[in-house]
């Protein structure tokens, strides 16, 4: 029988083999390029980079196209090119910090031809002379400076990616302002290139000046016994927040995100967030964990916007006030509930949005919202506890113990 060849096969077969070559490049140019990677390029028909990339390899066969403004627009120009020899230009290693996740997720592997080099990391450990599985790699390029926050621990060893010149110098001041101000700071300029250059200071007597923008920071932390450094657990002081005192404290927040059991790359609602310290400490259990606070009152809404930049730069969208705000929004894996509980229509909005097998934490203190709890519990079942904590204080001369209002907890997973 004859085979029939259509035009839409005919397509398909062409551009099942690699028309797109991802080249990593360093600072070195096109002098770094292995044979392979030069091949790919002298052979393109399109060649896109940034300004700097394009600079980097010089004169070339194909056609030179700049990435362009605002980025997003790149991959439809790359994508519309299907089927020709096209070549994109990265930095290093397109797969760290770097482009390659993206034309992944819209390219077949069988369509694309990747050929990295060393990462900034990689070169930086090296300099550095430390085992790269014992630091922590952060980028801080496009991002908030506070993401380099959770990985400031005694002892610590971190790698930055910096935005700019700017950068070295203000995670000098970040790290003095929060008492680490001995910590040694490596700014590393151009590494890999005839450029390269590697200067050190202290945190607190930074004065290195004429950074270039293209830089990476080695930060090594020393004891820093009375350092402002984030604690490990959960259930943080409710000194670490701005908040004017409708805040979740802190026993009761650490057995709250106990029952919430939080997991990598979850996305939780925070419904009457107050400070928004429940979707600060799920966010900080995973940096793929994401939170939508919900929030009527506009200054409380900036405290959780404060609390979320200052403790590590987390993923919490702020909203309005609930039941309204929760239509439309991004299903969530797991909700809690710290007021409003007993307005008409709240939780069953934030039940029905709910995904199959998430979990519902809520938490009450009036004798009202324990009504609800216990019809919502015999309706729906889950598990119900009340949760009391006692603080010293002082008795006149002395000191004696004071009861905080005791918490009523519902906890229940969806069907």
């Amino acid at each position: 029988m004859a085979t029939v060849l259509r035009e839409s096969d005919e397509l398909s077969s062409r551009t099942a083999q690699p028309w797109l070559s991802l080249i990593g490049l360093g600072e070195d140019g096109a002098a770094g390029l292995c044979r392979e990677a030069l091949t790919a390029l002298n052979e393109a028909e399109i060649v896109f980079g940034g300004e700097r990339h394009i600079a980097l390899v010089g004169s070339v066969p194909g056609e030179l196209r700049p990435w362009p403004q605002p980025f997003r627009n790149a991959l439809p120009q790359i994508l519309k090119e299907r089927g020709r020899k096209v070549c994109v230009l990265a930095t290093s290693d397109p797969f760290h910090y770097g482009i390659g996740n993206s034309l992944s997720r819209a390219i077949p592997a069988s369509e694309m031809r990747i050929i990295p080099q060393l990462s900034s990391f990689s070169m930086a450990c090296t300099r550095m002379r430390w085992p790269q599985e014992e630091c922590a790699l952060v980028s801080l390029h496009g991002r908030t400076l506070y993401r380099i926050v959770p990985h400031l621990q005694p002892g610590a060893r971190v790698l930055a990616l910096s935005w700019d010149e700017t950068t070295p110098r203000a995670v000098a001041e970040l790290l003095t302002a929060r008492g680490m101000g001995s910590a040694r700071i490596v700014v590393m300029e151009a590494l890999g290139g005839p450029k390269e250059r590697i200067r050190e200071s202290r945190a607190d007597d930074f004065a290195l000046d004429e950074v270039v923008p293209l830089n990476l920071i080695a930060v090594e932390i020393g004891e820093a016994r009375d350092a402002r450094i984030l604690p490990l657990a959960p259930g943080l002081d409710e000194d670490w927040f701005a908040h004017d005192g409708q805040i979740t404290k802190s026993e009761i927040r650490a057995i709250t995100l106990s029952a919430l059991a939080p997991r990598a790359g979850e996305l939780l609602w925070d419904v009457g967030a107050g400070s928004g310290s429940v979707a600060v400490e799920w966010c900080q259990r995973h940096l793929r964990n994401r939170a939508i606070a919900f929030e009527a009152k506009t200054e409380r809404a900036e405290r959780v916007r404060r609390n979320a930049l200052e403790l590590g730069g987390l993923s919490i969208e702020i909203a309005g006030a609930a039941p309204a705000a929760l239509v439309g929004r991004e299903p969530p894996d797991a909700v809690f509930i710290g007021g409003g509980l007993t307005e008409d229509g709240l939780f069953e909005a934030a039940w029905a949005a709910l995904k199959p097998g998430g979990r519902l934490v809520a938490n009450v203190v009036t004798i009202e919202g324990e009504a609800r709890l216990a019809a919502l519990h015999a309706l729906h079942g889950g598990s119900l506890r009340r949760i009391s904590i006692d603080r010293l204080a002082p008795v006149g001369g002395k000191h004696g113990w004071r009861p905080a209002m005791p918490v009523t907890q519902w906890r229940v997973e969806k069907p």
